[in-house]
Parts: C-alpha cells; sequence; structure tokens
C-alpha cells in the first residue's frame, strides 16, 4: 500500500515537473531587438552602447544622460542590490540617472521564468537583463563576478569602475 501510494505521488511529480517545463521552459527573448557594445570592455576609456530589455521585456538604452551603471553578475550581489532598492524611493534609480543591470543568462529558461521573472516584476524600478552570455561577457570582468561593479559615465564613455560587495557601499556610490 505505501509502495503504491509512493509511486503515486512520484509519478504525480514527474507530470507536474513535466507540465511546469511546458509552460515555462519556452525562452520568449528576441536576442535581434538587443545588444550591447564596448570598445574595451568595462575600463576607463570604454565606449559602451548598450539596449536591454527589463523585466517586463520593455527596450532600455543607455544615454548621454546615463551616469552610473550597476551590473550584477551573481545571484548574491543581485539580491543585495534589490534588497537596497527596495528600501528606497521607486524614482530612485531615475532621478540618479543610473541604470540597474543583471546577468540572468546562466539562469536554466524554466527557472527564470517560473521564479526569477515573476520576482523581478513585484519590482518598483527597471531591472535590465543579460540573457545573453556573449553580452555577459562584454561588460563582465570574470575576476570580480562576486561583486556589484558601479560604472561611472560620462557621455557613453566609462570613467571609472569600482567593485562593491555591501548595501552601505551601494548607497555612497549613488549618492
Amino acid at each position: 500500500m505505501i509502495k503504491k501510494i509512493i509511486l503515486g505521488l512520484l509519478v504525480l511529480t514527474v507530470i507536474a515537473g513535466g507540465v511546469l517545463f511546458l509552460i515555462n521552459g519556452k525562452d520568449n527573448y528576441d536576442a535581434s531587438k538587443y545588444a550591447v557594445t564596448a570598445t574595451d570592455g568595462i575600463n576607463s576609456g570604454s565606449k559602451i552602447t548598450l539596449t536591454l530589455p527589463d523585466q517586463f521585456d520593455n527596450a532600455h538604452a543607455l544615454t548621454n544622460d546615463t551616469q552610473k551603471l550597476i551590473l550584477v553578475f551573481a545571484k548574491a550581489t543581485g539580491h543585495t542590490v534589490k534588497e537596497f532598492l527596495q528600501t528606497q524611493d521607486k524614482n530612485y534609480l531615475t532621478t540618479r540617472n543610473t541604470l540597474f543591470v543583471a546577468d540572468i543568462s546562466p539562469m536554466p529558461t524554466v527557472i527564470r521564468n517560473t521564479f526569477a521573472l515573476p520576482d523581478l516584476k513585484k519590482s518598483d524600478y527597471a531591472v535590465l537583463l543579460i540573457y545573453d552570455k556573449m553580452i555577459a561577457q562584454t561588460l563582465k570582468d570574470e575576476t570580480q563576478a562576486d561583486k556589484i561593479a558601479i560604472v561611472t559615465m560620462k557621455q557613453g564613455v566609462v570613467e571609472a569602475v569600482k567593485y562593491i560587495s555591501t548595501a552601505e557601499e551601494l548607497k555612497a556610490e549613488l549618492q
């Protein structure tokens, strides 16, 4: 009797997993709409152009008015930035001419669509998303991937890059 119950639960779990994968396993990202270029990565003097989708699939571009980029390439640093921004006014980033960019390219599509995107859609601010590993490589310094990169910009050119780890450091960089 117990074996039948366990077998039944196992079958239901497999079926539920399959249905979940069918529903949320489709990748809706259109790579032809988005791109990032950097003449020398995120190093000082590099000219960056950027067009990326946010969590609602709205395109955002780097403009000459953009003063800072917040770049995260790890789950933990993404949570640090998210938790900090949740305590701020919903216009905190826009009033500072700052874009928040998160790399979600390593995430499996079903996980991204089932958990990450619905969670991001609860945010009051735009999170520009990197779906493509090649785009991520354009902006990523592998030696600092576990930190938050704060890129100071002037008219699309990198003036400085600072790597930080805490919400306090983030607040200081954005003041």
